[in-house]
């Protein structure tokens, strides 16, 4: 959890910078980074969970067990769909139809996972794959948004 806040803090002290201020929409851009964090770097726990056992480094998976960490990267999951929905009001439809189709599959993505625990040798592919997409789509969320602004400020 404190990872999540080191790194949603950067955003917001740019946001403070250049604005003079905090607003509503980069304390939005804060909970998102806060709380995409947890299920990214869950997933990449559960991915290298031999690394790091082997490394003597106590990640969830390894603290609480497998089955805790993906309830704990589902209810995360969960909770990036309405916040982006929050979002939404402060942009346009094209922000708020993209961001929640990507929540969606994060989210699918998430029970995908569980699905495929205590399955031989399926539960690190489907972490990896939830790991390499948790950086697709705060990339997207972030290119969205980027596009929404531009779109907003050409008309």
């Amino acid at each position: 959890m404190i990872g999540g806040a080191a790194g949603a803090f950067p955003p917001m002290i740019g946001w403070a910078v250049v604005t003079g201020g905090i607003s509503t929409e980069i304390c939005l851009l804060f909970m998102l980074i806060f709380l995409w964090t947890p299920p990214h770097f869950w997933a990449l726990a559960l991915y290298k969970s031999d690394d790091y056992k082997k490394a003597g480094i106590p990640m969830m998976p390894l603290i609480v067990g497998e089955r805790k960490t993906i309830n704990l990267i589902i209810a995360y999951s969960i909770t990036l769909l309405p916040l982006t929905l929050i979002m939404s009001s402060y942009y346009s439809l094209f922000f708020g139809v993209s961001s929640t189709a990507l929540s969606i599959f994060f989210i699918y993505l998430a029970f995908d996972l569980k699905r495929s625990w205590l399955k031989d040798g399926l539960l690190e592919r489907k972490a990896q794959m939830l790991f390499y997409f948790s950086i697709i789509y705060l990339f997207n969320i972030f290119s969205i948004l980027l596009i929404d602004n531009l779109l907003w400020n050409i008309y």
